[in-house]
């Protein structure tokens, strides 16, 4: 047998195996309700919230709802769950409210630049999710909503909720 014919059969096998369940990365999602979502604490209008649900709590929450067929092909699951995980050390919104304050404002901050500068959701997502894509309108809302959320938590203006 030819020593590539050999070469590409093994990687073959060595994919298949990869399939197996026991491989897959486990799921972002927890059923737990934890209170510490940024609606818990602050104040998030209507508009703004399905925003950042459309197009941002798939990455950067505890719960992805819609995974799509190819995360179940090895190594892509992997590689997704790697943008999720790093996604979410960045910023969480389902643990946004346990944020000390200093914190919550450089997380604004944040979120008002890359807003400001359209950088987010990456364009490798949006390939495949048109509804997460943001008008120019809608990411400037969240851009100045973000800027003004910071402005309050750094002056000591109570922005909570509760």
């Amino acid at each position: 047998m030819n020593t590539w014919l050999k070469i590409v059969l093994s990687l073959f096998i060595v994919f298949l195996i990869l399939q197996l369940p026991v491989f897959n990365p486990e799921k972002n999602y927890v059923d737990a309700d934890t209170h510490v979502d940024i609606t818990d604490k602050y104040e998030v209008p209507m508009d703004i919230q399905m925003d950042l649900y459309v197009a941002c709590y798939n990455c950067h929450s505890n719960y992805t709802e819609d995974y799509p067929w190819y995360y179940n092909i090895q190594p892509i699951s992997w590689w997704m769950n790697g943008h999720i995980r790093n996604a979410k050390q960045a910023l969480n919104f389902s643990e946004f409210a346990s944020y000390p304050p200093d914190t919550a404002a450089k997380k604004f901050e944040n979120l008002y630049k890359v807003m400001e500068e359209q950088s987010m959701p990456l364009k490798s997502y949006l390939l495949l999710h048109d509804e997460a894509k943001l008008t120019d309108e809608q990411y400037q809302h969240l851009a100045d909503w973000a800027k003004e959320m910071q402005k309050k938590i750094e002056n000591g203006i109570d922005s909570t909720q509760n």
